[in-house]
């Protein structure tokens, strides 16, 4: 199984910036994660430097929003959609989309919803929650 480092994901998102920058060959996941990087101009300067990047630390209290989590969520997001998992995320995400208009205001939506999960799961100890999940999103997408 792939469980990559807090450092490697920085690298790889920085690497992937500076890639997509210089209009260089990206691979399969660089171009995925590259669609939602060119989506989120405030995170260039941050990726353009990745020494500072990877040391970086990104606190709640400091209003400072942490590039890598944020586009890693595009990612995961975009995952879920493509794969369907769990089961009914693929029309909650697509009733979103419809209703914002947008499919990347639909994923700032869908984030909350994960966000919550999350830290539900965090808090109590317990496996994450992806019926609550689904349900959270299916409430926001149709409400």
């Amino acid at each position: 199984m792939f469980a990559p480092s807090q450092i490697d994901v920085r690298r790889f998102f920085c690497g992937t910036y500076r890639k997509w920058r210089d209009a260089l060959p990206l691979t399969p996941m660089e171009a995925l994660a590259a669609t939602w990087i060119e989506a989120h101009p405030e995170y260039h300067a941050e990726l353009a430097d990745e020494e500072a990047a990877v040391g970086a630390v990104y606190q709640v209290e400091d209003g400072r929003s942490n590039p890598f989590l944020h586009i890693g969520m595009h990612l995961s997001l975009t995952e879920q959609h493509q794969i369907d998992q769990p089961r009914g995320v693929r029309q909650a995400l697509d009733l979103l989309a419809a209703k914002l208009s947008s499919q990347h205001e639909a994923h700032h939506v869908a984030m909350e919803c994960l966000g919550e999960m999350l830290w539900e799961s965090q808090r109590s100890g317990l496996p994450p929650d992806g019926h609550a999940y689904l349900d959270r999103l299916r409430q926001r997408a149709t409400r």
